[in-house]
């Protein structure tokens, strides 16, 4: 059994640095990989290429990778970003008086008070529904 006075700092210390090499390794895979797939002026053939060469020589491959292509990485990265954020807007300013369900209640709610007719009220929620 291994007690902790038997492991002396440094191993400790050097365990932990190994470990967060280890993260940052993956880490950078991960984000190199999801950059090479989603980028549309590489062929089949080239992500093919730049995957076997992260995989082979996974350390060596992602510094020529972060080297050859860091800048553009952070350009489609914030390009994507905007993009999502747009999206985002778009369906929140979309969706922020609760969406056809909320006006055909509204339109509803006007029916029953009288203020218009049945008619109105059809073509209200035909509006809606299109």
């Amino acid at each position: 059994m291994v007690f902790a006075a038997d492991y002396p700092f440094m191993d400790v210390l050097w365990t932990m640095l190994i470990f967060f090499a280890f993260v940052v390794w993956i880490w950078m895979m991960v984000v190199i990989l999801s950059d090479v797939f989603r980028r549309r002026d590489f062929s089949g053939w080239a992500k093919a290429a730049w995957t076997v060469f992260l995989v082979v020589l996974p350390w060596i491959g992602a510094l020529v990778y972060l080297v050859a292509n860091g800048s553009d990485m952070t350009s489609r990265a914030a390009r994507d970003t905007t993009v999502t954020q747009a999206e985002h807007d778009y369906l929140r300013s979309t969706t922020a008086n609760g969406g056809p369900a909320a006006e055909i209640a509204t339109a509803k709610e006007l029916l029953d008070s009288g203020a218009i007719s049945q008619l109105e009220f059809d073509a209200l929620k035909a509006k809606v529904l299109a």
